[in-house]
């Protein structure tokens, strides 16, 4: 089943990415051993968090510390044996890796280089100072030590790099006190991060195509008390040129203001340093040195993105070891990684994002205002009618409402006023036919929205869905326009908005499919175990505990797979190089590999097996908080 969209936000969110629809890290070399820390969280009153933080408030400092972290020495301590091209190419300057379309561009930016006598120079500015020559932690004229908790969670990865931060830090005058916290308290719904319990608190997020953002840098998503715990903008920033360039950059469907609004947030994010962006995880990959074809790309999740053209000489299976096992084939309720890995071969995928950028591939082409897929049209909204209002939130139209009027103006709405309202056609190509033989119809994206908008179906967002006014599915074509309330714009509105499930297949008590109310769908084994399937391979044998094992689908309408059977066995992480080295399993993915080991380099040394270390879409930072409770 294709891809669909009525779960995505804007902003991206910690260790997930974009829900797909069907048709970790290991330990790292090096590990330093810290304890681990509990911290009990209390609620804090409605003023919290009004107060600067008496040492990260003042920029001077943020700015020294970014000068005192050499960034290549952290990737060096957890990816020890990548080339050091490899280990270059992960550094971070901001928010947007350098490949990318929205990147600002090194000019643009303040780019603070491992600079420890320039950092001191800004310590000593701002009065943190050695009071005597055997001091190794800065001081000011009151007395207070340059202090500060660093907090994150236990995994090896992180403990590994944040040892080596701290002794960064050390070598400046600065103290770090080093938390690492269980996961389930960093990330929870109501501890950590979400209320902001930390003074540098270390994680990840992960990037994608379109940088989005407003959750993460614009002024109102700061949580606090007051607006609920609302948003992801966790170090209290709040720069008002960079917060509207951020809502510009999302409330615009011209690709270079885009560019030019992101080019304002990247650089207010540099001189500011409300976080240090530090690297991009390597995403590391291997198997053996006789398969061909098996290419992965940085900004694109999916490495089995040409799967059809992997082959091995001789060989009519390639096995890809996976140490863990979905619990469900159904990626509206199940998103973890191995799901969406186990499904990428049962997909027509409606675009890629090779190197950050949109590709078509079931689409005829992305549906661009410039080439007419897409337009703004004027229309005159009522009172009672849903619409997004200026500030980017969804209400029902009244007096005293304000929005953005035709020509981009904000006003206070009246009778008569006329709104932008977004129109987008999609077309697919021909040929898009579900393994049984059956052609994929308008009825299959129907009936992606009817399931992905109900309640009942396990869903736990409805944001596109809240936002959307209208489907018309075209007629005698395969594809549909969709039609967003008046005053929202989608910064990825040329890509299609719904995928596709089987609405004809008939089940296994004779029902078809899409007559099965949608309560009952996580239930059956057509949804959770064998999906139909409209991509390059079917699934022939799922034995729980072993293995899924995959065919070709014969009415696949895109490129021949080269290599008949594919098959997904489960392996553990002790034994995944073993295997690979002795030709039991063909790939390891970065869902089994934390970095290059040494078994493995010198196993490439040796001719007989291939390692890929891209930059990921992951990237590691450290936000600075610049308020207090």
């Amino acid at each position: 089943m294709s891809r669909n969209r009525f779960m995505l936000v804007f902003g991206v969110l910690v260790v997930a990415s974009m829900i797909l629809s069907a048709c970790g890290g290991g330990e790292t070399p090096g590990t330093v051993a810290t304890p681990e820390v509990i911290i009990e969280t209390v609620e804090v009153e409605r003023e919290a968090f009004t107060t600067p933080h008496p040492i990260l408030s003042d920029v001077r400092v943020r700015q020294a510390m970014a000068h005192c972290v050499n960034k290549l020495e952290l990737i060096e301590s957890v990816y020890p044996l990548a080339a050091v091209e490899q280990q270059e190419a992960l550094i971070l300057n901001t928010m947007i890796a350098s490949g990318h379309w929205a990147y600002a561009g090194d000019e643009n930016i303040t780019i603070y280089d491992f600079n420890p006598e320039a950092g001191a120079a800004l310590l000593e500015e701002a009065g943190w100072t050695f009071a005597t020559a055997d001091d190794t932690v800065r001081t000011n004229e009151a007395g207070d030590t340059l202090s500060l908790k660093f907090t994150t969670t236990t995994a090896a990865f992180r403990k590994t790099w944040g040892a080596v931060f701290a002794q960064q830090m050390a070598a400046c005058g600065i103290e770090i006190i080093q938390l690492y916290v269980p996961a389930s308290w960093w990330f929870g719904d109501t501890t950590g991060l979400a209320r902001r319990d930390f003074e540098l608190g270390a994680y990840a997020w992960v990037g994608e195509a379109d940088p989005g953002g407003v959750t993460l840098y614009t002024c109102e998503m700061i949580p606090s008390p007051s607006n609920g715990w609302e948003g992801q903008n966790y170090s209290g920033w709040c720069n008002e040129a960079a917060s509207n360039a951020t809502k510009a950059a999302n409330n615009t469907l011209v690709l270079q203001e885009r560019k030019d609004n992101y080019k304002i947030l990247q650089a207010e994010y540099t001189k500011d340093v409300s976080t240090l962006p530090l690297f991009n995880r390597s995403e590391t990959f291997a198997n053996v040195a006789t398969l061909t074809g098996f290419e992965p790309i940085t900004g694109e999740k999916n490495y089995m993105y040409n799967i059809w053209d992997w082959e091995i000489p001789e060989q009519d299976t390639i096995i890809i070891g996976f140490t863990q096992e979905p619990a469900s084939l159904w990626n509206l309720v199940e998103d973890a990684m191995v799901t969406r890995l186990a499904t990428y071969p049962l997909n027509y995928f409606d675009y890629l994002t090779l190197n950050y950028e949109f590709t078509p591939l079931a689409l005829k082409e992305l549906a661009y205002i410039d080439n007419g897929l897409s337009v703004l049209n004027e229309v005159t909204p009522v009172a009672g009618d849903m619409v997004v209002d200026a500030d980017g939130a969804l209400v029902e139209l009244a007096a005293g409402v304000m929005v953005k009027n035709f020509a981009g103006e904000i006003v206070e709405w009246a009778e008569g006023v006329t709104m932008q309202q977004l129109v987008s056609t999609f077309e697919y190509n021909e040929g898009y036919t579900w393994e049984d033989g059956t052609p994929v119809t308008n009825a299959d994206f129907a009936l992606n929205k009817k399931i992905g908008c109900d309640p009942e179906s396990g869903a736990t967002s409805f944001y596109v869905c809240d936002r959307t006014a209208d489907d018309v599915w075209t007629e005698g074509k395969l594809g549909y326009t969709h039609t967003w309330v008046p005053g929202y714009t989608d910064p990825l509105y040329f890509v299609p908005i719904w995928g596709v499930y089987p609405a004809h297949e008939v089940i296994s008590d004779g029902r078809v499919l899409a007559d099965v109310p949608a309560a009952e769908w996580s239930t059956l084994e057509e949804i959770t175990q064998t999906p139909l399937s409209c991509g390059p391979y079917k699934i022939v044998e799922w034995v729980k505990g072993v293995s899924i094992s995959y065919e070709l689908n014969p009415y696949w309408p895109g490129p021949a797979p080269k290599t008949p059977k594919l098959v997904f066995q489960m392996i553990t992480a002790e034994s995944a190089e073993a295997l690979l080295l002795s030709g039991d399993v063909d790939i390891l993915d970065s869902t089994t590999l934390a970095g290059i080991t040494q078994i493995l380099a010198d196993a490439e040394t040796a001719g007989t097996i291939k390692t890929w270390a891209p930059a990921g879409a992951t990237w590691e930072h450290i936000d600075l908080a610049l308020f207090i409770r």
